[in-house]
């Protein structure tokens, strides 16, 4: 697959209305995030191999994402701070080590 080049632009926001709206959808991110944190086991546990939406502190999960955010955006079309992921159907194991 050939790389395509990318462009960035980046601009500063002084409106108001604007920065409001940004600090309410990190205040509900935040939010889900802790929501999510403090039930992670029972996530990574009951829903492997699904996209996970987490929003309005609730989980909405499905094998396909548009799926997942569809059922969110129904249950909770005012919450901007949700956010998915996707569960992998095999747990991981993690190896840490040291080598010289």
């Amino acid at each position: 697959m050939p790389f395509e080049k990318l462009e960035v632009l980046m601009e500063e926001v002084t409106d108001p209305t604007e920065l409001a709206q940004a600090q309410a959808q990190r205040e509900q991110f935040d939010q889900n995030w802790a929501w999510f944190k403090a039930r992670a086991t029972e996530v990574y546990d009951r829903f492997r191999g699904q996209c996970v939406v987490i929003a309005g502190q609730e989980i909405f999960a499905a094998n396909e994402p548009a799926t997942a955010w569809a059922s969110a955006k129904a249950a909770h079309p005012e919450d901007d701070g949700g956010f998915i992921i996707y569960v992998p159907r095999e747990k991981v194991a993690r190896v840490y080590g040291y080598q010289r």
